[in-house]
């Protein structure tokens, strides 16, 4: 055991930089991806509207789109959600469903006509639109953790931070009434708490204290569980004003302002056997005090945390479409960053249960939980960017009967984090950004077919590629979590499968879209230490498969 304990600590020592509050790489780009979202004509072609513009969700991709319309515009759009979810570990699988409503789309486009010698005409719009849900549910088992434990994990954190099993602040982990470790000390809750809840247990030679372990020895085994549930939005108001120039370019800019708000509450437990626990024995000491000591038993015991991010930012959107023959359509589009100004707030708790086995020595258990908002809650403000965007589309019109396009997008990597009192940029986080992840490529293709003057048939197709790097994926690199959570995911390709059809009469029209959205994940419980390309310490990790289900629904009326 004490072998295993050093090693993991050598581990930490030389991976890991000082522990920070700020949020981490993996939540900020979590946070900066956008879906496929609009109205149900867009989204039933698979979001291709580069070089089509003239519908609402042009508004949130390529601003140009408005100097298509020829009359003014008035619509919403609804959205059903059947979520389904399934974890595999080990061969353990485990599904989770639930069904969401929400308004995808509301907006209004006004168009004048100039009738003049190069400006055609001026159009200005302005939309609510939901660019991306964070709705999730998912759950597993894994069935064994062959040597990898959170409680180890935590251990290396807490030797490489220095920190003492006494509340000698600011490094010392036993916290009373008066004690905030936010404001007061060095150690973070989730070091605190896996102390106080008997998860790391303090050692001692004959020099004094000589560090922390956790519960996973040699010959111990054990099974482990996990559950997260997201929910939030990224919701944005977009404002654009655009023109059409002698029916040949169309042009557009816009301003988006955006709200955020993401709520993560995920879960991690562990079934121990033969663990390393502390247990009381049942006699006192010689001075009649209660003796807590190293044994052998049961060890099970669950972390809970809880993470609030909100905030608010705002971007600018410009494009153009090219019409060089009435036949034939380009289109470029370029989004600014994001700049957003954040909140985050969190919480932690453990739950713990341990059973020694001899209870001729030592008492029947030992129980309880410990919980990080005893009078206080982890709270951070910071500034965050998101990546700039630029898109490309090429559409074919085929008279009045249909058209068919396709898009590329890119999106880089370039999230940013900094500090909303001095504009201090958190390097750590910004090269961890780079570290995992890359540029992602989005390719869209679309199609309409015209059956009759009032009855359109719609199809559509979206693919994402992976925005992780290979050495991240393949747990080749230590990732960097923050407040009490150690778990995170990362996601790997995306796409999209659509269909619908659209009925015009007299000046209304209502659309209707199926949309398939399959995602694949790969949830880690914590991250792996890696010393000189050998993996100390694995990560148990489970893949879950989203396979979304939406119905989107947009009527309007056209003036």
């Amino acid at each position: 055991m004490k072998l295993l304990h050093l090693g993991l600590s050598a581990a930490a020592t030389l991976l890991l930089p000082a522990v920070s509050q700020a949020q981490s790489a993996v939540d900020l780009y979590n946070m900066n991806r956008p879906d496929l979202r609009g109205t149900a004509r867009f989204m039933s072609m698979g979001g291709a509207f580069t070089a089509l513009g003239g519908d609402l969700s042009s508004l949130n991709q390529n601003p140009a789109g408005i100097g298509i319309y020829r009359s003014s515009e008035l619509g919403l759009t609804l959205n059903l959600d059947f979520q389904s979810s399934s974890a595999t570990a080990q061969g353990n699988k485990t599904e989770e469903n639930q069904t969401k409503f929400s308004f995808n789309n509301f907006g209004y486009v006004g168009t004048m006509p100039l009738n003049s010698t190069g400006l055609q005409s001026i159009s200005w719009g302005a939309t609510y639109s939901r660019v991306a849900s964070f709705d999730r549910i998912n759950s597993g088992r894994i069935g064994n953790l062959a040597g990898a434990s959170l409680s180890n994990y935590i251990a290396a954190m807490s030797n490489t931070g220095g920190y003492y099993p006494d509340s000698q602040a600011p490094d010392g982990l036993l916290f009373g009434d008066n004690y905030n470790p936010y404001l007061d000390g060095n150690a973070g809750w989730l070091d605190i708490l896996a102390f106080q809840g008997y998860v790391t247990n303090d050692t001692y030679s004959s020099d004094g204290f000589s560090g922390f372990q956790g519960l996973m020895g040699e010959g111990t085994t054990g099974s482990a569980w996990f559950k997260t549930r997201e929910k939030g939005y990224v919701d944005e108001y977009s404002f654009n004003i655009g023109g059409n120039v002698n029916d040949v370019v169309y042009w557009g800019v816009g301003i988006g302002v955006t709200d955020m708000d993401y709520k993560a509450l995920t879960q991690y437990g562990e079934n121990l056997d033969n663990a390393y626990i502390t247990a009381k024995r049942i006699a006192p000491d010689q001075n009649g005090d209660e003796v807590y000591e190293l044994t052998n038993g049961t060890a099970d015991y669950a972390l809970t945390s809880h993470l609030h991010s909100s905030g608010s930012g705002f971007n600018f959107k410009f494009g153009v479409i090219v019409k060089p023959i009435n036949e034939l359509r380009l289109g470029f589009a370029v989004h600014t960053p994001t700049w957003y100004q954040m909140t985050d707030t969190y919480w932690g708790a453990i739950d713990y249960n341990y059973m020694p086995s001899d209870n001729s020595i030592y008492t029947s258990s030992l129980n309880g939980n410990v919980i990080t908002d005893e009078g206080y809650t982890g709270s951070f403000d910071y500034n965050m960017r998101s990546p700039w965007r630029m898109m490309f589309g090429i559409a074919g019109v085929i008279g009045k009967q249909g058209l068919i396009s396709a898009d590329y997008e890119y999106r880089g990597n370039n999230v940013m984090q900094s500090s909303d009192v001095d504009g201090y940029t958190y390097e750590d986080v910004k090269s961890d950004v780079k570290t995992y992840y890359k540029g992602t490529h989005i390719f869209r293709l679309g199609g309409e077919l015209r059956v009759t003057p009032q009855l359109s048939l719609r199809v559509g197709y979206s693919y994402e590629t992976s925005p992780v790097k290979k050495q991240a994926e393949n747990d080749g690199e230590f990732i960097w979590t923050a407040g009490t959570n150690p778990s995170y995911t990362f996601d790997r390709h995306t796409q999209y499968v659509t269909a619908g059809l659209g009925y015009r009469f007299s000046s209304f029209y209502v659309d209707l879209a199926y949309v398939n959205k399959q995602r694949e994940t790969t949830y880690h419980a914590f991250t792996p230490l890696i010393v000189g390309g050998s993996t100390l310490q694995g990560s148990p990790s489970a893949k879950i498969k989203d396979n979304n289900n939406q119905v989107v629904l947009s009527f309007g009326y056209k003036f």
